[in-house]
């Protein structure tokens, strides 16, 4: 587990990795420092699959117990606790929820919610979030090929505690392409201002 915890933190935030790198990948580096500057700390950790190196995913149990364990590692730095993480990380978190309420747990974030496989739209991935009792915020790009707008939106319109916000021209690593005119820090930076306007509004 990795800890980054600013001077002043008014959060805290378990933060899982995607399905495909682990939570050294650059991406998640580079959001936990922009959450930092907006007072947020985060508790970076990986599912024992990567851990050990293997390319087959854990059965979902397995990835939901280590979500508790990093929550009850994240809940002893004794600030507000969110939790949530990169796309299939994310998914895991909220199946947790779903299954048995996380502790302490204040709301779930989504960067980047998988609904579906790439190009093969389908919403039955989004079916346990009705049982997530807990705000729900969704950060979505409009080129992410595993969560059609057009199916994600009257998802989150039947949440009564979900937020999205759409980043336009980001696919689902949030990269945008060069003719946008927009750097990937600068969207990460949008992730993570975004995302601290949530959690202390």
């Amino acid at each position: 587990m990795i800890l980054l915890k600013p001077p002043g933190a008014r959060a805290m935030l378990a933060l899982a990795h995607g399905a495909g790198a682990g939570m050294r990948h650059p991406f998640l580096e580079n959001l936990s420092a922009a959450l930092a500057a907006e007072s947020i700390a985060t508790l970076r950790y990986e599912f024992p699959y990567m851990e050990l190196g293997n390319k087959r995913i854990d059965p979902a149990p397995v990835l939901e117990a280590r979500v508790r364990e990093a929550v009850r590692a994240a809940a002893g730095e004794g600030l507000p606790l969110f939790a949530g993480g990169k796309s299939m990380g994310g998914r895991m978190t909220s199946q947790a929820q779903a299954r048995e309420p996380l502790p302490g747990v204040l709301g779930i974030v989504f960067f980047g919610f998988p609904l579906h496989a790439p190009r093969k739209p389908a919403s039955g991935r989004a079916e346990h979030l009705a049982r997530v009792e807990l705000p729900i915020l969704f950060l979505q790009g409009t080129r992410d090929d595993l969560a059609s707008l057009d199916l994600l939106r009257p998802i989150v319109e039947k949440l009564p505690r979900a937020t999205l916000h759409v980043i336009d021209g980001a696919d689902h690593s949030f990269r945008m392409l060069k003719r946008s005119g927009r750097s990937d820090g600068e969207v990460i930076a949008e992730l993570a201002r975004v995302t601290a306007g949530w959690m202390f509004s």
